[in-house]
């Protein structure tokens, strides 16, 4: 994790606990302001979170291929360094501006406002945010965002909604995907389930596999309704 969540350093636990709440204190104000923004636009943006390889930008590429005829769709891709995923979401023919955190293991409201304006996407539009690959960080920034969607490997097993509980408890939408690998792994998708509910009873599961094309219908179904 990174400094600027107050989550590393030499400082005492009450001095850290100190400095997150200060800095999630401000970053909450400028999300309302990015909410705003976007309201007033009526443009949905949703963000996407994960662990890294969960498979979020095939995910996108996919999406964007399939969907792009009847909405319009802009991308901000988040990571630490390089811009391979924005070059893979440029070349479906969609608009995407990379941000490049260094040593930031989240994107924060700053970061969607100063993409925000690079995108200037257009009113009734759709803004996928791919966050940086993190269980941790990224749920505790509120972005400003419309929908918080987890992409869950099933590689990663089922006991992941339990070892992150804070992530899961945010999101409005879990996906589980991969599941064309599901005859090779130890996954039940019953017991993930179970275990996601213990933490979130109202997020659904929808099972899909982003390369295959698998459950990908009842994902655009969940966004059409939003």
């Amino acid at each position: 994790m990174c400094a600027t969540c107050g989550c590393s350093g030499p400082l005492t636990h009450e001095h850290t606990v100190l400095i997150e709440q200060d800095v999630l204190a401000r970053n909450d104000e400028l999300a309302r302001d990015n909410r705003a923004w976007l309201a007033g636009r009526r443009i949905l943006a949703v963000n996407l979170m994960s662990s890294p390889g969960s498979g979020k930008t095939t995910l996108l590429e996919r999406t964007i291929r399939d969907l792009s005829a009847t909405m319009a769709i802009a991308v901000v891709e988040g990571d630490q360094e390089t811009e391979f995923d924005a070059e893979r979401i440029r070349a479906t023919g969609c608009r995407a501006v990379q941000v490049n955190t260094g040593a930031g293991c989240h994107l924060d409201a700053t970061m969607l406002a100063t993409a925000l304006r690079a995108l200037d996407p257009p009113p009734r539009s759709t803004v996928f945010i791919e966050n940086v690959g993190n269980l941790v960080c990224p749920a505790l920034f509120d972005l400003g965002e419309s929908r918080r969607v987890v992409v869950m490997s099933v590689t990663e097993g089922v006991d992941k909604p339990l070892k992150y509980p804070h992530m899961f408890r945010t999101a409005d939408l879990v996906l589980a995907n991969k599941v064309d690998l599901l005859p090779y792994l130890d996954f039940p998708l019953a017991t993930f389930q179970a275990h996601l509910s213990r933490v979130n009873a109202h997020a659904p599961v929808l099972p899909l596999s982003a390369t295959r094309g698998d459950g990908t219908s009842a994902w655009y179904d969940w966004l059409r309704a939003l």
